[in-house]
């Protein structure tokens, strides 16, 4: 199924209500709510805006979530990566660089006899013609990605609770909101009070965390990673494998001309 045609789908069904004429009194079509589809880890799957497709409720709707996760509605669990890569800064010199590039160190050198002439012409001495440092080399921040390991978390739902809703008390309103789980599914409907933004509550993020381990962590870290070894016996028989429904190339036989040819032909090369 394509998710155009799933979110069709929902759009579709989120119109229609038990009542007599078949009508909403509110419907994700207002402008006071936002509708979402989320599964259970928080990942929205439908939403009224479709760029925010696969990204985490938590940073888009940050103050539900969070009253969520004090409800109990979510819960959050700490994950590991223990193969990451972290960005690191080292300082490094572009000395070199004005080598590689003669167009640079030419305007380069320009640049500091303009810089030279116009400090001689101001204080009208040679003494900073002397004393000027030529050989310093400017140092800069160059990033690179290292192995580390980081820690993030995750979200999973509280499968018992089938329907909740709750109010936010905000710094100038107060923001509502309704999350009712979808039969045989792990999909949950998020109806959410779009009246009251509630930027006063920071997003919630995904984002990994860098893991800084001291000296004696870092040996105690690397005691604890597991080495491979072999097995210490084969396993290439069972006693309830059926032998006869292996494949028959043992059974091939080849012919006596293409076994005798090797030597035939050894024997007239002689």
């Amino acid at each position: 199924m394509k998710l155009e045609f799933f979110q069709r789908k929902f759009w579709t069904a989120s119109r229609q209500c038990a009542s007599l004429d078949g009508k909403c009194s509110i419907s994700c079509d207002d402008e006071t709510v936002n509708c979402y589809l989320i599964d259970n880890n928080g990942f929205i799957l439908v939403s009224e805006d479709y760029t925010q497709t696969g990204d985490f409720f938590g940073e888009i709707e940050g103050a539900v979530m969070n009253k969520l996760l004090t409800m109990g509605s979510f819960k959050r669990i700490t994950l590991y990566d223990y193969q990451a890569m972290c960005r690191a800064n080292k300082e490094s010199s572009d000395a070199a660089r004005g080598l590689l590039d003669p167009y640079n160190a030419f305007l380069a050198a320009v640049k500091w006899i303009m810089t030279e002439l116009v400090l001689f012409l101001v204080e009208f001495n040679l003494c900073s013609w002397w004393h000027s440092d030529l050989t310093a080399k400017a140092q800069k921040l160059k990033q690179t990605l290292e192995p580390c390991d980081t820690e993030y978390p995750a979200f999973v739902s509280e499968r018992t609770i089938k329907e909740t809703s709750g109010n936010i008390a905000c710094e100038d309103c107060s923001k509502s909101f309704v999350i009712q789980q979808i039969p045989s599914s792990n999909l949950f409907m998020v109806v959410v009070d779009s009246s009251c933004l509630c930027e006063s509550v920071a997003p919630i993020t995904m984002a990994p965390i860098e893991i800084r381990y001291n000296e004696s962590l870092k040996c105690e870290r690397l005691k604890a990673q597991k080495i491979r070894r072999r097995p210490e016996s084969c396993h290439g028989f069972h006693p309830e494998e059926n032998a006869r429904e292996c494949g028959g190339a043992p059974s091939l036989q080849a012919k006596m001309v293409l076994i005798l040819s090797p030597l035939l032909l050894l024997l007239f090369l002689r």
